[in-house]
């Protein structure tokens, strides 16, 4: 009898939650009006957030990275359908570490478009004809959605994700496999996955210390959050 796989278990428990998730037959909360409105709004609350990090040179590839494949208002549904097909090659053709980043990252997409399904239909109720969110508004539904510990689990996910890519970078041999494995991918139907470890090695190889740079995010999310939760008049601290 075939032993059980960690990794590829857990990667099939977030896969599948991940599907049900954006599936609009079985999730209806995909097709809230408030939803897109949502995420382009934490799009640019965390741009402006991000404003100190994308103003230093050494910083903005990684920073530009969380923007647009870590925390941001992409679509990564795609990508994470095509990991579900093969996850088994996947781990043939990848270090265990790389591939534990890769399931943070899935496990990050599936718990922020949960969020993002809660937060659209608590919106709906506390503001059925308003088409514009703004920052009191928002405060009020993230506090309404609650559920402090998932929101820390959350973050910290998102440094789970930087974190491993710093730790990938120095792994020997990782990058002329990925430059190796571009041709394989595509031909797969990996493209999106090879994209997404491309930009991160790329971002994160740039870095100095792309430890400290994690936890710098790291800490003004926690900080944001707990602002939030506490009713702080300026919780993401843009206007100070």
């Amino acid at each position: 009898m075939a032993r059980s796989n960690p990794l590829h278990d857990r990667l099939a428990r977030r896969l599948a939650c991940h599907q049900a998730l954006h599936d609009p037959a079985r999730e209806p909360r995909n097709r809230l009006r408030w939803l897109p409105e949502l995420r382009r709004w934490q799009t640019r609350r965390l741009e402006a957030s991000f404003a100190h990090f994308l103003a230093d040179p050494k910083r903005e590839p990684a920073a530009s990275f969380f923007l647009s494949d870590v925390y941001g208002d992409r679509d990564f549904s795609q990508r994470d359908a095509n990991v579900a097909r093969i996850v088994p090659m996947l781990q043939r053709l990848l270090p265990a570490a790389v591939l534990a980043t890769v399931a943070d990252a899935i496990e990050l997409g599936a718990l922020t478009h949960a969020f993002d399904l809660r937060m659209a239909e608590t919106l709906q109720r506390l503001a059925p004809t308003r088409k514009k969110l703004d920052a009191d508004l928002y405060a009020r539904a993230y506090r309404e959605v609650g559920r402090a510990r998932l929101r820390g689990r959350q973050i910290g996910l998102i440094a789970d994700v930087g974190t491993g890519l710093a730790h990938a970078v120095k792994l020997p041999g990782v990058l002329l496999l990925l430059k190796l494995s571009r041709g394989p991918a595509k031909a797969s139907g990996l493209g999106e996955l090879q994209g997404f470890l491309e930009r991160g090695f790329a971002a994160f190889s740039a870095l100095g210390d792309g430890k400290a740079f994690v936890r710098d995010i790291e800490q003004a999310e926690r900080e944001v959050s707990r602002r939030l939760f506490a009713g702080h008049p300026d919780p993401f601290g843009i206007e100070e």
